[in-house]
């Protein structure tokens, strides 16, 4: 059996769960209609026409949301199940698929990146060109420094975006940095009724701090003495301050309804944006089913680069979003730089962890201290709503453990109760991964170890004390980065041959912008407001990668989304200055390449990458094929230019990663001593760099697995010059589940072109 199959077998449970937005057969839904423009009948000068007479024919109250003419030829719309089985059985349409919900993946950065006083290296935007980012999230903070366009010259003349009016927003609030702004709440609007405007805004005002954060993060301006109540304290500046940003609402109080994200992409495209950042996911569904995939396809198809968060699934496996070959996934790793904590224990034994915590502090000398476990009606432990009785935390430190609900909230109970402070221990899950929050109570979030430790001292004394202190903000922490638990991980549950995600980069408490319609935690009993906020998630680290391939648009214009992506690749680095391989913080050992993909992003070193792997939207196509999707899913993707006219396979895609999924014996366990598995992969390399002759080399961890490449030597003379190759991975069997890696680089000069290798037995 193809180990694609096994893999999605094992994977049918996470597929089944998906968020839709009704569930009674005559309760309408929203529903995305794809349509064949190639047979739409001659009668009809416009689509939208045809479009409308379609939905005629199955419902006496047609009720479209969007048309869409970039993404795909067609609409959305509201059916019932009935009417929408109808539509699907009319000439020209393509699917119809119902609505799906997705979710948000909730300044040392520049220099940890090595960024800092190489702004040379990156000059032009401001002189030669202008590079677009925009942003699909919860719209934008408009009073932000970090949107400040000092410097910037006129908006050229081929930009398409617009700021459109809205509550508490409209065109005043854009400049020449913030240049487009713009919101989408049809389908969301058309599920949950009118926005209630007391609550939320009907613009491209950002209510939740999401959206700024991100944007800021990807193309914020240069802003000294930027902080979240002191930490942190210095210059904060985007991956790409001198580029300008287009934001595109879609994510509101109640999600980000598949129809409106649609509806985004579709304006960026229209607008000519160079990079697109999306910060959402949703549970895993094949690309004719993901919005965001089709999107970004279209979107890569007019040379945008797009970038996506990984998830925040980790650390357990098959959790990633986003795994489409032509979007950028992105993992998040840690900046070196901490928030400190500690907990001192009555009997002296300090434990430091991390917190954000800015107020009042408690009293050098100790006080009582619970187990949230041991004062609870119920689950107390996790210190849900409700679960701590009041008589017996006042005037206490409560140990709370972490799972649930949100790390704040959790304060918010134990204050509640009449607690004085917490203490916020993690689970063997997270292991000792530490992410810092802005508490509202004295607060220190605490590793598996050091909470293990601090629970059986109180569990075993009679008057257990403690107190809780904050330090000062710490730089230069090693190891750094280390992969963060919350990261989601591979394999890849829908194509096991392309390795995601592609690379990781900074998402653990980083600085940026912040609205001023919420607090920097987002609680409703949160009344503090503050320009800069420090937030943890691949939500961060998507717009990272963002900004850095902007830059990489600005020094490179020629270049392809596929080829700016290969050269964050093949450039990134899986190793310390040791020698010793990533660390993952969830466990303490070395990282795998299914947590980090090719390893930390390295913009420094992508500038000049030597050679790249570039990949067409046909290629991208013929990888569809591969997957025997039908005729009616590649014209979904191709517009109907494309047939699957010759025999492609997977593992052609020219993807500067390798993931060889392999099959074990058919016996029980699948048992080991079967004969071997070869397969090949063939990949093309593009010359960007000075002409050099190139020597491979290649290495596997797993001594079941030989290695050989032919050619072994590829000579390029000029640039643009392509070379072709090819891997053959001759494998005996091993146990099912054993995974393993490797790597091939290609050294030229001053060039070292690496390649992970993630193996896998299914």
């Amino acid at each position: 059996m193809n180990p694609r199959v096994i893999l999605l077998m094992a994977v049918t449970v996470a597929v089944c769960h998906r968020y839709t937005a009704a569930n009674t057969n005559q309760e309408r839904k929203t529903y995305i209609v794809h349509m064949d423009k190639m047979v739409m009948p001659p009668e009809y000068s416009d689509h939208r026409n045809w479009y409308a007479t379609s939905m005629e024919s199955v419902s006496e109250l047609p009720e479209m949301l969007y048309t869409y003419e970039n993404v795909i030829h067609g609409f959305s719309t509201r059916l019932t199940v009935e009417q929408a089985k109808l539509l699907e059985k009319k000439h020209g349409v393509l699917s119809v698929k119902e609505e799906l919900i997705y979710k948000l993946h909730t300044t040392r950065s520049p220099e940890f990146l090595g960024l800092a006083g190489r702004e040379t290296m990156f000059s032009g935007l401001g002189s030669g060109g202008d590079v677009m980012i925009g942003v699909v999230d919860t719209g934008v903070w408009p009073g932000s420094k970090s949107l400040d366009d000092t410097g910037f010259g006129p908006i050229p003349a081929w930009w398409k975006g617009e700021c459109k009016n809205g509550t508490g927003f409209g065109a005043s609030n854009c400049n020449k940095k913030l240049i487009g702004a713009t919101f989408f709440s049809m389908a969301y609007e058309a599920t949950y009724g009118p926005i209630d405007e007391t609550i939320e805004s009907r613009s491209a005002m950002d209510d939740d701090g999401h959206g700024t954060h991100t944007a800021t993060t990807a193309a914020g301006s240069t802003v000294t003495g930027a902080s979240l109540f002191g930490f942190a304290k210095g210059t904060a500046r985007g991956m790409a301050p001198n580029a300008r940003l287009a934001v595109y609402k879609a994510c509101w109080l109640g999600g980000c309804f598949g129809s409106d994200i649609l509806a985004a992409i579709e304006k960026a495209i229209a607008d000519r944006v160079h990079v697109l950042s999306l910060s959402i996911g949703g549970s895993l569904a094949d690309y004719t089913n993901d919005v965001v995939a089709y999107g970004a396809f279209k979107a890569v198809s007019r040379g945008i680069f797009v970038a996506c968060s990984a998830g925040n699934s980790g650390p357990g496996p098959f959790g990633l979003s986003n795994v489409a070959p032509w979007i950028a996934t992105v993992g998040a790793g840690t900046l070196d730089r901490e928030f400190p904590a500690y907990v001192v224990l009555g009997n002296g034994k300090k434990f430091r962890g991390v917190s954000l915590y800015s107020g009042k502090p408690l009293p050098e000398s100790v006080v009582p201290i619970v187990y949230a476990g041991n004062i609870s009606n119920t689950t107390g432990n996790l210190c849900l709503p409700g679960t701590l009785p009041r008589g017996r935390a006042i005037g206490k430190i409560v140990m709370c453990e972490r799972g649930g609900n949100s790390r704040v909230q959790k304060g918010m109970v134990v204050k509640a109760a009449g607690g004085l402070g917490m203490i916020l221990a993690n689970s063997d899950t997270f292991g000792e991964d530490l992410v810092a929050d802005a508490h509202l109570i004295p607060t220190a979030a605490i590793g598996y170890r050091g909470g293990e430790a601090i629970k059986s001292y109180i569990l075993s004394n009679d008057n257990p004390t403690a107190t809780i202190a904050s330090g000062v903000t710490e730089l230069h922490i090693q190891p750094s980065p280390v992969v963060a638990a919350f990261s989601s991980r591979g394999p890849n549950p829908l194509t096991p041959e392309i390795l995601k995600p592609d690379f990781i980069a900074p998402g653990v408490n980083i600085l940026a912008g912040w609205t001023g319609k919420t607090g920097p935690t987002g609680l409703t009993e949160d009344t503090r407001r503050v320009e800069y906020n420090i937030v943890s998630g691949t939500s961060m680290s998507c717009p990272h990668v963002s900004g850095l391939a902007a830059l990489l648009k600005t020094a490179h214009p020629a270049w392809t989304p596929a080829e700016i992506k290969s050269a964050l690749m093949t450039t990134a680095y899986s190793a310390y200055k040791n020698g010793e391989g990533l660390k993952d913080i969830a466990t303490g050992n070395p990282s795998t390449l299914f947590d980090h993909g090719s390893g930390h992003v390295d913009p420094v070193r992508a500038m000049d990458p030597g050679l790249v792997y570039d990949a067409s939207p046909n290629d991208y196509l013929g990888f569809l094929c591969a997957l025997n999707y039908s005729s009616n899913a590649i014209k979904m993707f191709g517009g109907g230019s494309f047939t699957c006219r010759k025999k492609y396979r997977v593992e052609d895609l020219n993807y500067p990663s390798f993931a060889v999924p392999l099959l074990t014996d058919s016996g029980e366990g699948g048992g080991v001593g079967g004969g071997p598995t070869t397969v090949k992969y063939t990949r093309t390399l593009k010359n960007v760099g000075t002409p050099a002759t190139y020597k491979v080399s290649v290495w596997s961890k797993v001594a079941a697995v030989k290695i050989t490449v032919d050619p072994e030597e590829l000579i390029f003379t000029k640039q643009g010059e392509k070379k072709v190759y090819t891997v053959t991975f001759t494998a005996s069997s091993m146990q099912s589940g054993t995974t393993g890696s490797g790597q091939l680089k290609w050294s030229g000069g001053k060039y070292v072109v690496s390649s992970p290798i993630a193996f896998s037995w299914v």
